[in-house]
């Protein structure tokens, strides 16, 4: 069981790692493509978020969040790995501040062929977040030491 947990955790981390390397390797002077991605969706989530806020919120370097989304990417899956939950609660918080930015399927119309491209990528991290929620669900759920029962001493007569 312990083999089928670390290969399940590899599997699904691999999601995490790999993405982290190939944004890593896309970085460039600009942020590469991640940026020119992140930077449109993120300003009309900023937009959206400062009417409901009544107040603008700070600009952002795109160089800055991009980086600083690689990290984490790579960070919690590397700890993931091994079975740490900081690793799930990091890629965790990494899900629940990307996934409503970048597959902003709600500012499309549904007849829209992004609406369902978008919607599909979100319901796919949504699944991920779930995974990771189970994960830790079940890393809580188990006692960290195992209390062993002593059989009752026959009483000598």
């Amino acid at each position: 069981m312990g083999f089928f947990s670390f290969l399940g955790r590899v599997l699904f981390a691999s999601l995490f790692i790999l993405s982290a390397w190939q944004a890593f390797n896309e970085f460039g002077v600009d942020g590469g493509p991640a940026a020119k991605e992140l930077v449109p969706k993120f300003n009309i989530f900023k937009k959206n978020l400062s009417s409901k806020l009544g107040f603008a919120l700070p600009d952002i370097d795109a160089r800055q969040l991009v980086a600083t989304i690689i990290s984490a990417k790579a960070i919690g899956g590397i700890l993931f790995v091994f079975g740490s939950s900081l690793g799930a609660y990091i890629l965790l918080l990494l899900l629940a501040i990307t996934t409503p930015v970048l597959y902003d399927f709600y500012n499309y119309s549904p007849e829209k062929f992004q609406f369902s491209v978008l919607l599909s990528d979100f319901l796919q991290n949504l699944a991920l977040f779930g995974a990771l929620l189970f994960f830790i669900g079940m890393k809580n759920s188990i006692p960290k030491r195992q209390i062993k029962k002593k059989a009752p001493k026959a009483k000598a007569v």
